[in-house]
């Protein structure tokens, strides 16, 4: 299961990149034109709020299951093995109900939205969109906290951060 979820993470994070340089590159130009001929791109700040959601709900996936999300752990660093790996299990699924929760809500926030017609002020993109490019990545990372936290709980998976070769503890 690890290889699947990492195989699909992977891409969700390398389109996350992807944007996020397509967003770099539309600041740039947007900031060159606003210098040498006083007109930046239309929208550019729309843009960038849109593509910026997008790419955190992207980068989400990997990051759970890199488990590279911070951990506050001052309480229960100095407690053994099991209830720490107990405890992370309960933060795991935790996170997955969060996760599946923001997941439905972003979706039946495109729904509405886009039955009201709304768009954005400046271009006029259709608001939906920003509500439905979340919702990919939110459940994908809800997946991958379920199957993490379920791993811990039942003792097979020591909580920590995936090794290099890609096989989990």
């Amino acid at each position: 299961m690890f290889a699947v979820f990492r195989r699909i993470a992977l891409w969700f994070a390398l389109a996350g990149g992807a944007a996020a340089c397509g967003l770099a590159l539309l600041t740039v130009v947007s900031i060159a034109m606003r210098a040498t001929v006083s007109k930046p791109i239309p929208g550019d700040v729309e843009l960038m709020q849109m593509g910026i959601a997008l790419c955190i709900s992207l980068y989400l996936p990997w990051c759970q299951l890199q488990r590279a999300n911070i951990i506050v752990d001052f309480f229960t660093q100095k407690l053994p093995q099991r209830p720490q790996r107990a405890l992370d299990g309960i933060g795991s699924v935790l996170l997955a109900v969060m996760c599946v929760l923001l997941s439905l809500r972003t979706g039946a926030g495109a729904l509405a939205v886009s039955g009201a017609g709304e768009t954005t002020m400046i271009i006029g993109l259709p608001m939906w969109w920003a509500y439905a490019m979340l919702a990919p990545g939110l459940a994908l990372t809800a997946l991958i906290a379920l199957w993490q936290g379920l791993r811990q709980l039942r003792g097979l998976d020591a909580g920590t951060p995936a090794p290099a070769d890609g096989v989990p503890s």
